[in-house]
């Protein structure tokens, strides 16, 4: 098995490179100045207990892969970039196993459309990449949770063997039948991630991100879901990942502030967020603070401003005023 890892950012470039360390064949595809660094030298992966360089290798675009029937495709980009990922991964690959790595539920069925064996896997996995060519995990003992499963339900021996190497590579993994309850039980606590971004990582757990994941627990109530319990969750993440600091410095953000902070011009909210809202309109539930913090986020992107920029009470004000 090969592991080709599409958006070898944070989350990718931390299982790519701790992957290609542990002996599993591995190719990357990045971008940018990011790329640029990872062919010049290397990919550096920087953890609590030391760094190290792994050369590794990269491409720029599906299309620079020579593609095998061996081959299975980890998606790791942001949501909003899995449409295009995946036009330009079937005109390169045709249909081999690909797997979304990735935050939100929508991408396991835009990849259904295009591919006949699609696997969710549910990241659980503080990782960093703000610098081009390093990426950073803060997770220790274990680097993160990346349990995964065939997508509607179901396992088989391709989701085995790809926890069993991710798990050698110093990940928890498990195949789960359920996999998708579990993305979106992540996808409530994801929901608060555009409230960090506008008003910094102090206010993750606010009234404002408070308000925003009991929406989405309503809407899920409401349109029928079957969502893994917080108590499940607080279970299987026991003691498994304890953030530890990276060369003295601690975890600044998560995904949606890095956007921010990188000055991408884009950002996932209105796959996290407004999934919440799409449910919401479709099962007449109001989410007034996930549409606020959807556009708010989206905006912020768009003009380039620099994560916490904004204030909670602001926020709650402007929500306050539309009631």
């Amino acid at each position: 098995m090969r592991v080709v890892v599409y958006g070898a950012g944070a989350i990718g470039g931390l299982i790519a490179g701790l992957l290609h360390a542990a002996g599993t064949e591995v190719v990357a595809i990045a971008r940018g100045a990011h790329l640029d660094a990872i062919r010049s030298g290397g990919l550096r992966v920087m953890l609590p207990e030391g760094a190290a360089t792994y050369r590794l290798p990269a491409a720029g675009h599906p299309d620079e892969v020579d593609f095998t029937p061996d081959d299975v495709v980890l998606l790791a980009m942001k949501s909003q970039h899995t449409t295009d990922a995946l036009l330009a991964l079937r005109a390169a690959a045709g249909d081999l196993p690909v797997v979304c790595a990735q935050n939100g539920v929508d991408n396991e069925r835009a990849a259904l459309r295009l591919f006949s064996r699609v696997y969710g896997m549910c990241v659980m996995c503080p990782a960093s990449h703000t610098t081009p060519g390093v990426v950073v995990g803060n997770g220790t003992p274990h680097r993160g949770i990346l349990d995964v499963g065939r997508y509607a339900s179901g396992t088989d021996e391709l989701a085995g063997a790809l926890a069993g190497a991710l798990t050698a590579a110093g990940f928890v993994s498990e195949p789960r039948p359920d996999i998708m309850r579990w993305k979106y039980r992540k996808l409530v606590m994801n929901v608060a991630n555009a409230a960090e971004a506008l008003c910094g990582p102090l206010d993750r757990d606010s009234e404002l991100a408070r308000r925003a994941r009991a929406e989405a627990e309503d809407v899920f109530a409401a349109a029928g879901l079957d969502v893994a319990t917080a108590d499940e969750d607080r279970q299987r993440r026991g003691d498994l990942v304890r953030l530890r600091p990276v060369e003295g410095q601690r975890r600044e953000g998560g995904s949606s502030w890095q956007s921010l902070k990188r000055g991408t011009g884009d950002i996932e909210a209105d796959h996290l967020n407004g999934e919440v809202v799409l449910l919401g309109r479709l099962h007449g539930v109001a989410t007034p603070v996930n549409a606020l913090l959807a556009a708010k986020a989206a905006d912020a992107a768009l003009h380039r401003r620099p994560p916490g920029e904004t204030s909670e009470a602001a926020l709650l004000q402007e929500l306050s005023a539309a009631d």
